[in-house]
Order: C-alpha cells, then sequence, then structure tokens
C-alpha cells in the first residue's frame, strides 16, 4: 500500500513562520550589539583620560546590568499581563533611543543616560523566549532556544569587523546603524508578528507588587521544583561567566597572545557555538533524553575548563583549542536545555515574570562575577579556574539528583 506522504499544515507553518521571524529578529539585534561594543572604549576616549576609560567601560556595563536586573522581571510580568508584542516593541524602541543617544554624545552624562534607558526597557530577550515558550510544543523548546542561541553567535563572526569599519569612518556611526537594525526589529514585529499569549492566558490584574523585583523573585523561588533548577543554571552562568569575561585577559597574560591571536580564538568560539546549537543540538534531541543532553553539556564544560587550568601549569596551545572547543559545545547543548526545562516549570500566564527573573539573575552575575573573577586572578589565575570548575561540578550534580528530574 503506497503511504501519503505527511504535508505539513497551515497551522505548522505558521508557526513556523513567526518563529523564524523571532530568529531573524535575535540576528539582526546581534549584528547591531557586535557593531557597538569594541568601540565604546575609543567613544569613552573622547571624555575621559586614557587611565579612566576601564573604569568607565566597567560603570557603563555595571549601570546596564543593575537597570536590567530591576526592569526585566517587571517587563516579563506586563507580557503576562497585556501580551508579548507590544511589550517587547516598547522594550526594542526603548533600545533604539539608548543606541541613538550614543551616536549623539556630546558629554559622558548623555552616554550613560542612553546605558539607563536601554537597561530600563532590556526586556526584549525575556519576552523572546517567552515568545518561543507560548508557540512551541514543549518538547520542541530546546531545538528552538538553540537556533536562537546560534542566531545570538552569528553577530560575533563579522561584527566587530564592521563595526570597526564603520568606526573608522565616524565613531557614532555604528551606534546609529545598530540603531536602525533594532528599529527594524520593531517594524518587523509590529508587522509580521501575531500575539502569541491568548487573551484568556494573560494573568488576570496587576498590582503594586508587579512592579517590585524582589516579589517576583520571591513568587518564582517558592514554585515547587523550580529552586534546584534554578540553582543549577545560576551555578552553570557563573563558571561559563568567568571564562568568558576572563579568558581574553588569561590568553593575554598567560600565553603573551596578541589581538590577531586573541581575535582569531574568539571566531572560533563564534563558529563553534552556531555549529554545536543549530546543528549538534537538534541531532542529540533526536536521539537522546533532554537530560541526557545537559548533564553531556555540563561534562564537556567541566572538562575543558579543567584542561584551561591545566594549561596555566602546561603551556600548549593545543590544549587551549580542545579546551575552547569542549567548553563552548557545552555550553551550547546546555544553556537551551535549561531554557527548554525552565519553561515547562510555569504556566503560560508566568512565563513572562519566570523568563524575566531568569534575565535578571543573569544580570546579576555579569555584575557580580567579573569584579570577583578580577579579586581571584589577581591573586591566583589557576584558583579562578578552579573555582570555575566546582561552580560546573555543582551545576552537574544538581541536575543528575533533581533539577532535571522530568525530562
Amino acid at each position: 500500500m503506497m503511504q501519503v506522504p505527511y504535508k505539513t499544515s497551515n497551522t505548522e507553518r505558521s508557526t513556523q513562520y513567526r518563529l523564524w521571524v523571532i530568529i531573524a529578529i535575535v540576528a539582526l539585534n546581534s549584528v547591531g550589539l557586535a557593531l557597538v561594543l569594541p568601540l565604546l572604549p575609543f567613544l569613552l576616549g573622547k571624555y575621559l583620560p586614557p587611565g579612566q576609560v576601564v573604569v568607565g567601560m566597567s560603570l557603563l556595563l555595571s549601570v546596564f546590568g543593575i537597570c536590567t536586573f530591576f526592569a526585566a522581571p517587571v517587563f516579563g510580568a506586563l507580557s503576562d499581563r497585556y501580551g508579548r508584542k507590544y511589550i517587547l516593541i516598547i522594550s526594542l524602541l526603548g533600545s533604539v533611543l539608548g543606541y541613538v543617544l550614543f551616536g549623539i554624545g556630546g558629554a559622558l552624562w548623555v552616554l550613560f543616560l542612553g546605558r539607563i534607558i536601554d537597561g530600563l526597557t532590556a526586556g526584549n530577550i525575556t519576552i523572546l523566549f517567552a515568545y518561543i515558550a507560548d508557540t512551541t510544543e514543549p518538547k520542541e523548546r530546546a531545538k528552538w532556544f538553540g537556533y536562537i542561541g546560534a542566531a545570538m553567535g552569528i553577530g560575533k563572526i563579522g561584527g566587530p569587523a564592521l563595526g570597526g569599519l564603520l568606526g573608522s569612518i565616524n565613531i557614532g556611526l555604528p551606534f546609529y546603524v545598530t540603531a536602525g537594525l533594532i528599529f527594524i526589529s520593531a517594524l518587523a514585529v509590529y508587522r509580521l508578528l501575531p500575539e502569541s499569549l491568548a487573551k484568556e492566558s494573560r494573568t488576570a490584574h496587576l498590582t503594586l507588587s508587579n512592579f517590585n523585583t524582589f516579589a517576583h523573585f520571591k513568587n518564582v523561588f517558592s514554585l515547587r521544583g523550580i529552586r534546584l533548577l534554578l540553582l543549577s543554571g545560576i551555578l552553570f552562568y557563573v563558571g561559563l561567566s568567568i571564562f568568558q569575561f576572563n579568558f581574553t585577559v588569561y590568553l593575554k597574560d598567560i600565553y603573551r597572545w596578541g589581538p590577531v591571536a586573541i581575535g582569531s580564538v574568539l571566531t572560533f568560539v563564534g563558529i563553534c557555538d552556531i555549529l554545536t546549537r543549530a546543528w549538534l543540538l537538534p541531532l542529540l534531541l533526536k536521539r537522546l533524553q533532554e537530560k541526557k543532553v545537559a548533564v553531556s553539556g555540563l561534562t564537556l564544560l567541566a572538562i575543558g575548563l579543567v584542561m584551561v587550568l591545566v594549561s596555566s601549569y602546561w603551556h600548549a596551545s593545543v590544549l587551549i583549542a580542545l579546551a575552547v572547543s569542549l567548553i563552548i559545545i557545552g555550553e551550547g547543548l546546555f544553556d537551551p536545555v535549561y531554557n527548554s526545562r525552565l519553561s515547562r516549570s510555569v504556566a503560560e500566564s508566568e512565563q513572562g515574570t519566570l523568563q524575566g527573573v531568569n534575565q535578571s539573575l543573569q544580570s546579576a552575575n555579569n555584575v557580580l562575577v567579573p569584579l570577583a573573577a578580577a579579586g581571584i586572578y589577581v591573586y591566583s589565575p589557576a584558583a579562578l579556574y578552579l573555582t570555575a570548575v566546582i561552580a560546573i561540578i555543582s551545576a552537574t550534580v544538581i541536575a543528575v539528583r533533581s533539577g532535571f528530574r522530568s525530562s
């Protein structure tokens, strides 16, 4: 008997279309961010003496992280009440205004104002993750979260070089281009994306506690079965952040590598990240349970960090290349599965709040970990990477024992 080929339904095609629009939006924003980040020191150099540029950079990044810490859960809660679409557009337009202010410049306080506005409206990743959770079946979420991560990696490859080219014409030009790319994203959301959260699935009303970041933390951490999962994620991001914020300094100090060699490593990181999330992860999810994929990712990440630790005593470029490969593959396997499992822990009406709290935790991590890592690194680079290894091993133990019990 001849089998009738399976045909994709109109509903499935519509869902796929929405999801690919989201991926394109994330890719645009990633390219925009990669355009401007390498130029921040040069922009700050117009307003600060050379010895204070590093301090200015740290303060700009910290201000953004602090603002995001308080704003992300609030934006998530607003999207649970009013829907994802228009809250996402407001968030994107806030980023547009922030980057336009960077392009205008003229005074240091203008740059800080731009960063504050961008931080206080930084709910776009929170809401995009909630949109994915609204739109996909639970078993498909890890794959699509992986595609989002791959889209974020696109900017790491060509963005810095393009930003440098635009910056050589005018230091403010890349910031205007980034604002333009994000504005295009906002238009795409308005014209191409329908609302994903049905009115009957939204929270019934807002109270003052919805604008209290710490109330959201209390509510999320009180949910049964989610605390250990979040703890495994926190430990994962701590270990990974140590690597992300310190590795280029490590290569410069320990291996005496210059900008060209370090730039090549960062390009390699971007390629590995995209291949892992876009190709390897979907392949493994067809063959293995999510829990096994997550634990495998953490294990590879721990082994890679151990190799970096060993490389501080035994210098070998091959060891560094292998360590970077394992770390990036491990991150690319665990992170999407973790976000998928997290999204399945709450109802539709709580997705925005949960994703906001998760984003807030990552913002706190981005502010605190670099400060602590700098202090440990001054004492001993090996001690810093030993700390990262301990964090990842602890995350693995929690994931094995309870954090990923349901899959």
